[in-house]
């Protein structure tokens, strides 16, 4: 790629988006394009196919996409199927019809199956059942990597196909009914911590930024009419999300001058804590993207099998750590950078979603690229964020 060529980044408002914006603007790139959902709706393929014609993209990142953790997939199952399948086929299709000169897509680690060999490597994808609380989801993405594979092989493109491990980063989606689990338990144990410090100014501001349900600091207290009714609104919501006080049998209205500045306060977590997750910070994911933008072809990535017709599979390219934590640990580890110092309560009723879900980041390594960020900086740096955005 030149810095003056023309790169349309489809989602540059996400956290991987904004992440791959923000990398190829620091390497020079200075021909950039992005349009909000308001501007371009990627599910319109009229739309999709205008904005084509109109921009002649010559290079493409498609990191939009419907995306959440492991509640909205199992409840919005159809809508992640169509709404990525539609996003996915508009674009890729779209590129090839105005010959952009190479497309990189995005998909998942939750591609590969429930029970793969761990770590995954990427030979292993369709090779068993998926997990059942992401598999709308998981196979829209390997729809995705074929028909990047398929164009490529019928038609001579150059389309390549990424998989990252869990990301978490700047622009992180913290919403507490849809967010994946580390930005979900980041802001759980922020707003344990403010409210075991009796600290409303902050839950109020926390709200106000990020309303839960419609619910933000100003409005819990207006629609009531005084700060009791308000706060008792707000405690309310909490507890829906697993932020509960627990001082006593019955809950005392935060608001009260009279308590203390230390209350009790308990966080639940979904499962039982074992599962094992890899995580890597979203601007280390941009920037192994934008090192296989300019580095590698689709030729590049291809691995023949061993049979005597060559068959071309699994050209994808897994993107992370290799380096795996359990749920428990990590929320132990946020408990610490975040300053929560109350109860972490693990729901074992609630599912636990895969055991294991380690990539094999062998193939990337060997391309010529490492990660440097260790989870225990990216927590610190992912919580700095948080606190100082507007």
């Amino acid at each position: 790629m030149k810095h003056s060529s023309k790169i349309y980044i489809a989602g540059h408002r996400g956290l991987v988006g904004s992440a791959l914006w923000k990398n190829l603007q620091s390497k020079g790139y200075i021909n950039l394009i992005g349009r909000t959902l308001d501007e371009l709706d990627l599910m319109d393929t009229k739309a999709v196919n205008s904005f084509f014609e109109t921009e002649k993209p010559e290079y493409v990142i498609l990191a939009a996409a419907k995306v959440g953790g492991i509640v909205a997939n199992n409840t919005y199952r159809g809508q992640f199927i169509y709404e990525n399948l539609m996003i996915q086929n508009n674009v890729i299709h779209a590129a090839y019809l105005n010959k952009v000169t190479k497309l990189l897509f995005l998909g998942s680690t939750c591609i590969y199956p429930r029970d793969a060999p761990q770590p995954m490597p990427e030979d292993c994808l369709l090779t068993g059942p998926l997990e059942y609380t992401n598999e709308p989801y998981a196979i829209a993405k390997i729809a995705g990597i074929k028909l990047c594979e398929s164009y490529n092989l019928q038609y001579g493109t150059n389309f390549i196909s990424v998989m990252p491990t869990n990301l978490y980063g700047p622009n992180d989606n913290f919403d507490l009914e849809k967010s994946h689990v580390l930005p979900a338990m980041v802001r759980k144990m922020h707003l344990g911590k403010c409210l075991e410090e009796n600290n409303w100014d902050a839950i109020r501001e926390d709200l106000n930024k990020r309303p839960i349900e419609g619910i933000n600091g100003d409005e819990a207290t207006g629609r009531k009419g005084d700060g009791a009714n308000g706060n008792e609104e707000i405690l309310n919501i909490l507890e829906k999300y697993g932020i509960r006080l627990t001082n006593s049998p019955t809950r005392p209205l935060a608001h009260s001058p009279s308590l203390p500045l230390a209350q009790s306060v308990s966080v639940e977590l979904w499962g039982t804590g074992a599962p094992f997750r890899e995580f890597l910070w979203s601007e280390e994911m941009a920037d192994a993207c934008v090192f296989l933008m300019e580095n590698v072809d689709f030729q590049d990535a291809i691995r023949e099998n061993s049979s005597s017709i060559r068959e071309i599979r699994n050209s994808h390219i897994n993107i992370g750590t290799g380096i795996e934590i359990t749920i428990r640990d990590l929320a132990n580890l946020i408990k610490e950078k975040v300053g929560f110092r109350g109860e972490l309560v693990f729901n074992t009723s609630k599912p636990d979603g895969t055991m294991r879900k380690l990539t094999d980041p062998s193939k990337l390594h060997s391309l010529g690229w490492h990660h440097q960020i260790e989870i225990d900086e990216g927590i610190s740096r992912l919580y700095d964020w948080y606190l100082n955005q507007k």
